[in-house]
């Protein structure tokens, strides 16, 4: 894959190698070194670097926790997290409740666990890993168990994510600008807003994919770097032809803990998992081509490969593994079999524990692969794109609107204006790979691919029951299409002031129009009590009724 650089707006970083306005045709351009033709200098100002992309999240945070608390009840699959989330920090494991618990907690009592004669009959079958719960737990242990308490998390890391997807659109484009135009979208997105804002994981597994991968988006400008450097500095005299070794790389380090984390969120962090190991190692061996490295192939399998398997396979194994720290540690959890596993010395206690939580992640495999209950707001993959089919989180008919008949509703959409850009941005980004090899491109396609065309399969083998909600994972590298395809539109420094003045038009029309599309949404995604008819003039399709 070629490394072009990409289109900037603003002048290089202070400190860069670069002359203001730098900014070659080819990455084979004389003006500029192989460590600025490998990594192109970061554009603007560092500090507002940090600046714009903190504002654009702090937008999105007073957005996402503005009546945070509203409905003040358990909303859709709330029912099921928000409870298990309580009983993680109550007692470690997941316990069952008894009967009529929603209600009950609605009401603030919060005696709903089941009392059983003996204590493992207690325990819950639950089908996904407790990572997630754990941090929806943390908000409820800090603020109570209530809505605020339970949706804090959600909003908290959906905040933090709108920071780091502006970041590292900022690093793939080298423009401040683009990358806060990345965090704004994001903060506009209505599915994004919508699990923002309720106990779900899938807010949570999305933020762990996006901080993978961001670290290895950094992890990969400084291996490229150190290659430039070590190519620059002589060293290039390498007679095996594998170039060098690339040290520990703390950032993949760092990205196959977040992989792991999003992997004890959910099994679909699996997909990303794979998707990011292989990808990870096509950009190693690109980065010892470019750095003239006479094997580039055989370098990465005898110098990248080993730490690669380590850090993106056995360190996310072991992530998940210690996620049920609580399961271990305690005899009360779903098929602990905590009788067989303390009857020895430690060594049988680690062996047996591991044999039982073995198990019970089969009998998890086989409940997923037998999912194909019908349900009312199911809907396949192929039509997710398309917004069909959204979920309604939560429904009523109040009598205080001053209409004759009102609504009061969460939509579980997303925004129309970003979805359909982002459909057309993909679509054009196939393109653009296909004509330039850009690893940008590239890595947007692999990031949304990874976690909607598994789903493809599940549909068709096994009928799965799906959600629209099921894209979260999808959005950022949605919006980052967009936003590489507003770069490419407004061209590099140097275009012609007409081209770039068109494309920075046409950029912020895009943004307006997608905060107005947000705006209109907003009663029927955030639950404001609004007249039916207005609700219904929200639908854009008859299926969202």
């Amino acid at each position: 894959m070629t490394d072009s650089p990409y289109q900037a707006f603003e002048q290089p970083e202070q400190g860069s190698q670069t002359s203001p306005g730098d900014a070659p045709d080819s990455p084979g351009s004389s003006t500029l070194s192989l460590r600025d033709r490998m990594v192109p200098p970061l554009t603007g100002d560092v500090l507002w670097g940090w600046l714009g992309p903190i504002a654009v999240a702090v937008f999105g945070a007073i957005l996402r926790f503005m009546h945070l608390g509203t409905p003040k009840v358990i909303v859709f699959d709330e029912t099921y997290y928000a409870k298990d989330a309580y009983s993680l920090i109550r007692f470690g494991v997941e316990r069952q409740f008894v009967d009529g618990a929603d209600d009950l907690v609605n009401a603030g009592n919060l005696d709903i666990f089941k009392h059983c004669e003996q204590v493992e009959q207690c325990a819950n079958y639950v089908v996904h890993p407790p990572l997630g719960k754990w941090f929806i737990g943390l908000g409820e242990m800090i603020f109570g168990m209530n809505p605020f308490g339970w949706r804090f998390a959600a909003a908290l890391v959906g905040s933090i994510s709108i920071l780091i997807l502006a970041r590292v659109a900022r690093r793939m484009t080298r423009s401040t600008l683009l990358g806060c135009l990345a965090g704004f979208l994001l903060s506009l997105d209505a599915l994004h807003f919508v699990l923002s804002r309720s106990a779900l994981l899938d807010i949570f597994l999305m933020f762990w994919i996006l901080a993978g991968f961001a670290c290895l988006v950094v992890d990969r400008d400084r291996v490229r770097a150190r290659l430039a450097d070590w190519h620059e500095s002589g060293s290039a005299d390498d007679s095996r032809g594998l170039g060098p070794s690339l040290g520990l790389r703390p950032w993949r380090l760092a990205a196959g803990l977040c992989l792991g984390a999003a992997l004890a969120t959910k099994w679909t962090g699996l997909f990303y998992i794979a998707a990011f190991g292989i990808m990870s190692l096509l950009w190693d061996a690109g980065a010892r081509r470019a750095a003239g490295v006479r094997r580039p192939y055989a370098g990465m399998f005898r110098r990248d490969l080993p730490l690669t398997a380590l850090w993106s396979g056995v360190v996310p194994v072991v992530a998940y593994v210690v996620s049920f720290a609580g399961w271990f540690v305690s005899g009360n959890g779903y098929g602990r079999d905590w009788a067989e596993a303390t009857s020895g010395g430690p060594i049988k206690f680690v062996f047996s524990s591991l044999g039982s939580l073995y198990q019970y992640q089969y009998q998890i495999l086989t409940f997923h692969e037998g999912l194909q209950t019908t349900h009312p707001y199911q809907s396949q993959p192929w039509s997710w794109p398309l917004l069909l089919k959204p979920v309604a989180f939560f429904y009523e008919q109040p009598a205080n609107c001053g209409a004759p008949s009102c609504s009061w509703a969460v939509l579980g959409t997303g925004t129309p204006v970003i979805w359909y850009g982002g459909l057309i941005a993909l679509i054009g980004l196939i393109t653009w790979y296909v004509a330039s090899r850009d690893w940008r491109a590239a890595a947007v396609l692999v990031g949304y691919g990874a976690g909607w065309l598994p789903w493809f399969y599940f549909a068709i083998a096994d009928n799965r029951t799906m959600f629209l909600f099921y894209m979260m994972p999808m959005i950022p590298f949605m919006i980052l299409a967009i936003v590489l395809g507003l770069g490419l539109l407004i061209g590099r420094v140097g275009a012609s002031q007409e081209r770039r003045l068109a494309g920075i038009v046409g950029a912020g029309v895009f943004a307006l129009l997608a905060l107005a599309n947000f705006w209109w949404l907003y009663p029927v995604i955030a639950a404001q009590i609004v007249p039916y008819d207005d609700w219904y003039a929200r639908m854009l399709f008859r299926s969202w009724v």
